[in-house]
């Protein structure tokens, strides 16, 4: 994909609860700050009904372009299992083996980003694939989650298909209430440079997002149990201050906004045929 992409499909991601790993591994499960590709391919994949198995190249194709509505705040938990369980029932090891009695409780730190809002844009050459998404997320065979099964999406994760889809992650409403102090920047992250981003020229910016600004391993190679595999890919992050950024708070208002912009700009779904 070259220049700005002329089709995409827009989604909501947003939850009392989020996790996003990026090196959990073990008793540590971390989150990133905004959904990974790995996190949102393996969501498409559920709602496809795909097999852990099945090959992952035509979703990881599609190129994802993320704007922070709300950031939330990083919520650490405590896990404890395993704990008072005869020797013969202890976790296993590594090496196949059980824990001894008396050091079968083990714990496990966990992350989630609490409070946190995000909208997205899936982009790529193939309109049909795009469709294909989209039919899925608005009719999922698996239940989807916000990175973990433990964090469902708090409403329809599909906003819809569009052209020029980074105009409409500018324009959309932001699920987030009016800074009290002067502007604040948005920031968006993308996995594709991000001067390409429909913004006013004369407003402040920090960086014109052309360069990465660093790596994350998230792009999935295979989520076979057992033989998961990613590659590391380089992060494009671009810090805009939007003029007229359409703050609409929380609730029902935002909601309202959301849903007349949506029946303004996008274009009615297709009946399913599923």
């Amino acid at each position: 994909m070259t220049g700005k992409p002329a089709h995409g499909v827009l989604l909501r991601l947003a939850g009392p609860l989020q996790s996003w790993g990026t090196h959990s591994k073990y008793l540590w499960r971390d989150t990133a700050r905004f959904p990974t590709r790995s996190g949102v391919v393996g969501m498409l994949a559920a709602a496809l009904g795909r097999e852990r198995e099945a090959s992952l190249d035509d979703l990881t194709s599609l190129s994802m372009t993320v704007r922070v509505d709300r950031p939330g705040v990083v919520l650490s938990d405590f896990h404890t299992v395993g704990g008072g369980l005869p020797a013969d029932k202890t976790v296993i090891t590594v090496d196949g083996k059980r824990r001894g009695e008396g050091r079968g409780t083990l714990v496990s730190k966990r992350q989630y980003l609490a409070d946190a809002a995000f909208t997205l844009a899936l982009t790529a050459d193939d309109t049909d694939l795009l469709h294909m998404c989209a039919a899925a997320l608005r009719d999922p065979h698996w239940p989807l989650f916000l990175g973990r099964r433990s964090c469902p999406p708090e409403g329809p994760v599909l906003l819809g298909t569009v052209e020029d889809p980074l105009r409409h992650l500018v324009q959309l409403p932001l699920a987030a209430k009016k800074p009290r102090r002067g502007r604040q920047p948005t920031d968006f992250y993308s996995d594709r440079p991000l001067g390409v981003l429909p913004v006013d020229s004369d407003a402040p910016d920090r960086g014109d997002g052309d360069h990465h600004s660093g790596e994350v391993t998230d792009e999935p190679l295979s989520f076979t149990p057992l033989e998961r595999r990613y590659r590391p890919r380089p992060l494009y992050r671009r810090a805009v201050h939007l003029p007229d950024a359409p703050y609409e708070g929380f609730g029902t208002g935002y909601l309202e906004k959301l849903r007349t912009y949506i029946d303004t700009h996008f274009a009615k779904p297709e009946r399913s045929s599923r």
